[in-house]
């Protein structure tokens, strides 16, 4: 039984779907949704607060006292343009609240890594927990979640009292998140129009592009499973099939064009130049060298398997995409482009 469990971020992608499934659990009596701004959405047992992890008047331990648990989801993913803020929010934040969890004596802590904190990895295998997490140094999303990594080591040691699980999803997508998913590696004017099967008579191709995705309720049964489930640690988390130019392909009904990778590169690097589109040329490089993860652990450990293929999971987020989906809270509001 949990009573109080505490969510940070929880109006983002990831935020919603856990907040929902622990409103919906009977063994947890309540939930505290925090968020920089306050959402139009009101789950059962929930209650919300308004706090900046960036700020260093964040009066956290106020409000993580008497939480049985503690889901850490906050992320910022921009300015692309000025490492240093994200910086504040991801990195210093994040500390300011693991610091929070041990003065207020919550017994558990959930935090959101990710498949980016891995260091350059296999395409044609997968790996476990124990593959390195130094990341992409060259990226800023990688180099945060990496450096938080080497942070929960050293609390860990610590605070052996709290009880950590480190999620590593992969690549995160529903319905409601296509329209911030847009705005956040597209750009507010991109027409999500663009993804008509007769607009894209090809796809580009790149050597490494090969990841895995996930939809956002799955990794948030497993964020559930693991305030209940006495774990520690890593957990990989994934669907299948792996998603390449291939699989895209079929989806939107376009022909894989081999594009060299320094050509991709090149195009991406200009318009994020020209602030024409805010997803780095620094992630796309992470992105080619990232692992394929395996996913055993969490099957095992957790007793979680999603309940979505990948093929499925890239449908509905395209659907939401084409149509400017989204939900009641500021980070996922809905907007039609074109």
């Amino acid at each position: 039984m949990s009573g109080k469990v505490v969510v940070t971020g929880a109006t983002g992608n990831v935020g919603t779907s856990v907040v929902r499934l622990l409103s919906e659990d009977p063994d947890v009596e309540s939930v505290l949704g925090l968020a920089r701004r306050m959402p139009d959405w009101s789950p059962a047992k929930t209650d919300w607060a308004t706090v900046d992890l960036s700020s260093e008047q964040a009066q956290l331990a106020g409000l993580l006292a008497g939480a049985d648990a503690v889901v850490h989801l906050a992320w910022a993913f921009q300015p692309t343009h000025d490492p240093a803020a994200t910086w504040r929010t991801n990195v210093l934040g994040s500390m300011r609240l693991f610091e929070a969890v041990a003065a207020a004596g919550v017994p558990v802590l959930v935090h959101a890594s990710s498949v980016g904190a891995y260091s350059p990895g296999p395409k044609d295998h997968a790996v476990d927990e124990s593959w390195p997490t130094h990341g992409w140094p060259d990226a800023a999303y990688c180099r945060e979640k990496a450096y938080l990594e080497r942070a929960l080591d050293t609390f860990e040691r610590e605070h052996p009292e709290v009880r950590v699980v480190r999620m590593r999803p992969a690549f995160l997508f529903k319905r409601e998140s296509a329209s911030e998913q847009r705005r956040i590696f597209g750009g507010r004017f991109l027409p999500g129009q663009l993804a008509r099967p007769e607009l894209l008579p090809f796809l580009p191709d790149v050597p490494g592009l090969r990841v895995q995705a996930l939809h956002t309720d799955d990794a948030a049964e497993a964020y559930r499973l693991a305030v209940h489930t006495d774990v520690r640690g890593p957990f990989n988390l994934a669907a299948d099939p792996p998603v390449d130019a291939r699989l895209l392909g079929e989806l939107l009904d376009a022909r894989p064009v081999r594009l060299p990778r320094s050509a991709a590169r090149s195009a991406i690097a200009a318009a994020w130049g020209l602030h024409l589109l805010p997803a780095s040329p620094h992630l796309f490089d992470a992105v080619l060298r990232l692992p394929l993860m395996d996913c055993t652990r969490a099957r095992v450990d957790l007793g979680w398997s999603p309940q979505h293929e990948a093929t499925d999971v890239l449908k509905e987020f395209l659907d939401g995409f084409r149509t400017g989906a989204g939900a009641e809270t500021a980070p996922l509001h809905g907007r039609k482009v074109g």
